[in-house]
C-alpha cells in the first residue's frame, strides 16, 4: 500500500518496504483512520494535523521513528486537534480513555473488549 503525498508529510510515519503505514497493535490502526477519515471531513488540514503531531513528537525529543510510542503520540496528538477544534472537551476524551482502559483491564485476554454504556 502506497500513501497519498499528503501522508507523507508526517512527521515519522513508520513505512513498510510497500510505503504503507506499520502498526503494533488494532489500536494504532483504528487511531490512524480516525483521523485520516477526520481529516477527510474537514475537521483539520494535514497540514495541521502534520504540524500537531510533529510537536507531539517534538516533546520527548525522541526523533527515533520507531513504532513503539509513537501512535501514542499519534493519539494524543489526535486528541489535542479534537480539543482544540471543540470537537470533543478534554474532560470528555479524558473520561472515555479510562472507561476504554477499565474495560481492557476487565477483559479475558483474546476477548472482545466490551465498553459499557453509563
Amino acid at each position: 500500500m502506497t500513501l497519498p503525498d499528503k501522508f507523507l508529510e508526517t512527521p515519522r510515519l513508520p513505512l513498510d518496504e510497500d510505503g504503507g503505514p506499520v502498526f503494533g497493535a488494532p489500536w494504532e490502526a483504528r487511531v490512524f483512520a480516525m483521523t485520516v477519515k477526520a481529516h477527510e471531513a474537514g475537521v483539520f488540514t494535514w497540514g495541521e494535523w502534520a504540524e500537531a503531531l510533529g510537536a507531539e513528537l517534538a516533546k520527548d525529543g525522541d526523533g527515533s521513528g520507531e513504532t513503539e510510542g509513537y501512535y501514542d503520540r499519534w493519539l494524543a496528538a489526535f486528541e489535542g486537534l479534537l480539543t482544540a477544534k471543540n470537537i470533543a472537551a478534554a474532560g470528555q476524551l479524558a473520561d472515555l480513555r479510562k472507561a476504554w482502559d477499565d474495560a481492557a483491564r476487565a477483559t479475558p485476554h483474546g476477548a472482545p473488549i466490551a465498553l459499557q454504556r453509563s
